[in-house]
């Protein structure tokens, strides 16, 4: 037996008359349901496998689940304790936190037609994501106000298959308005999103540091977070000047066009909104949230420089800087287009550094899909193109089959992709296996690889705008559990979608 951390977990006592009871093995396959919310037709069970993230270990245990929630953990050799509800063995297969996403664009409502909630979270249970927080922009409207957040929970009634939340947005409009941000966030969002750079979304215009430090000092009186894309225009540029010469069909010409030095701009420009975030400053308690750091070098070391300062300041990057480098793509393939960009193999190999040393806290998917026109493939123009990577099913298999190299392990998985997302999102009951917590579980094996080809199963709306297509991956998702119900198991998801809208209190 273990106890949680300030937890005292349920005790299984091993008395005679538990003793007495007959162990009870669901047979899984033909356990599986499909009508309702759950494949698995049990309120009341235990999930068992020999390697279960848990309590700061990996190892034998089972895990209780009663009524949405983790009831208890067995931890060691769970056999010997004799359960009286169904259980599920799963092996050797990995039991751990579901994913938390904290970056993905759904683009319901207005934009369906790139993703929808029915599509995106069906693809987040196949992957093992649990929760997704929805992003502001690429729906039409953007989630500004009260109003436009009421648009986006309507929309995505009858269609979550995982829990989602929604970020809303700081904009010029709204920045130096208290009661306007006041409003939004009392509706119900978890934070605030902010460009620092034109997003490409007509009604979701740039913020400069002044509104940015505005919006801050109304966040703070809510302890929650300002998550930036921060890309700058630099006001004095050295790098080389585009002219019409270059290819808009060579990697190399986009790169060109958006340097480290838009992000090590944006970063320097934060600094006393960073500042104001510390002990004493006029923000005091707000957070402020670095979203896909991409430049490894400058732009970190200002905001590791502003960590030890005591700032507020927590950084998240995606698989695809930490899979790919810029000589890896081909021209004119612009599935690879994001914003900030993929770049070289050096920087890649510095955010594995900066993401295994700590100073980088959080992975995300930036899931930011649109249809396949608007990608361009054919002619190529990675100038035109629209800049998205589309992931948010591949997000697990692509951070272990890559990070096995660096020796990661399955605790810091669930760190990069659970814990510290659920914290972000001031999720207190998610993000770990802990009685009393959701039972938010993801079971998969680390070791079987499969192959992402036309024969694969893939639940984005547009499954051929996706860079990570072609690929071989190793991490294969058995089952996925959301509060309790099995909503995707053996490549099926259950009859009914019934995750819920997330709104903070």
């Amino acid at each position: 037996m273990a106890a949680g951390t300030g937890r005292v977990l349920p005790l299984l006592a091993v008395a005679a008359a538990l003793a007495a009871a007959l162990l009870y093995t669901a047979p899984f396959s033909k356990s599986l349901g499909g009508e309702g919310c759950s494949l698995l037709p049990h309120g009341h069970f235990w999930i068992a496998s020999q390697r279960v993230v848990a309590l700061g270990r990996v190892g034998p245990a089972a895990v209780e689940v009663k009524e949405g929630l983790i009831n208890a953990i067995a931890v060691g050799d769970y056999r010997s304790f004799v359960l009286r509800r169904p259980l599920v063995d799963y092996g050797d297969a990995v039991i751990m936190p579901g994913l938390i996403d904290v970056h993905a664009h759904l683009d319901e409502p207005g934009r369906e037609e790139w993703e929808g909630f029915s599509t995106g979270t069906r693809a987040a249970a196949a992957g093992g994501i649990t929760t997704l927080v929805d992003m502001p922009l690429n729906s039409f409207p953007s989630t500004v106000s009260e109003e436009t957040l009421k648009l986006k929970v309507d929309a995505a009634r009858d269609k979550l298959y995982v829990d989602v939340g929604f970020w809303g947005g700081l904009v010029p409009e709204n920045a130096l308005n208290p009661s306007k941000l006041e409003s939004l966030l009392n509706a119900g969002v978890l934070g605030l999103k902010s460009f620092m750079c034109p997003s490409g979304i007509n009604d979701f215009p740039m913020t400069n540091s002044s509104h940015i430090e505005e919006g801050l000092v109304t966040l703070a009186k809510y302890k929650r977070p300002l998550l930036i894309h921060a890309e700058r225009i630099p006001d004095v540029s050295s790098d080389e000047e585009l002219d019409g010469e270059l290819d808009p069909r060579s990697y190399a010409t986009y790169l060109k066009s958006r340097t480290p030095a838009w992000e090590e701009s944006a970063v320097r420009d934060l600094k006393r909104a960073m500042k104001d975030t510390e002990v004493g400053g006029r923000s005091e308690g707000a957070h402020l949230h670095i979203v896909h750091l991409s430049d490894s070098k400058t732009t970190l070391d200002l905001l590791k420089d502003a960590k030890h300062s005591g700032a507020k300041v927590t950084i998240e990057t995606c698989p695809h800087y930490l899979a790919f480098s810029a000589e890896e793509v081909a021209d004119g393939d612009t599935r690879f287009k994001c914003s900030p960009p993929i770049r070289d193999a050096a920087n890649k190999e510095d955010l594995w550094e900066a993401l295994l040393d700590g100073h980088i806290d959080m992975l995300s998917s930036d899931h930011s899909p649109s249809t396949p026109d608007l990608k361009l493939m054919e002619e190529g123009n990675f100038m035109k193109a629209w800049g998205g990577i589309s992931s948010l099913q591949f997000v697990l298999p692509v951070t272990w089959s890559h990070g096995k190299k660096y020796g990661i392990t399955l605790n810091q998985l669930a760190s990069w992709w659970s814990e510290k997302p659920a914290e972000l999102a001031g999720q207190k009951n998610k993000g770990s296996i802990l009685p009393g917590y959701h039972a938010d579980i993801v079971v998969w094996k680390p070791e079987a690889q499969f192959h992402l080809d036309d024969t694969h199963a893939v639940y984005h709306k547009h499954r051929n705008i996706s860079a990570y297509l072609g690929k071989e991956l190793s991490g294969k998702v058995l089952s996925t559990f959301v509060r309790g119900n099995l909503v995707f198991a053996e490549g099926r998801h259950a009859g009914a979608a019934c995750g819920a809208t997330i709104l903070a209190k």
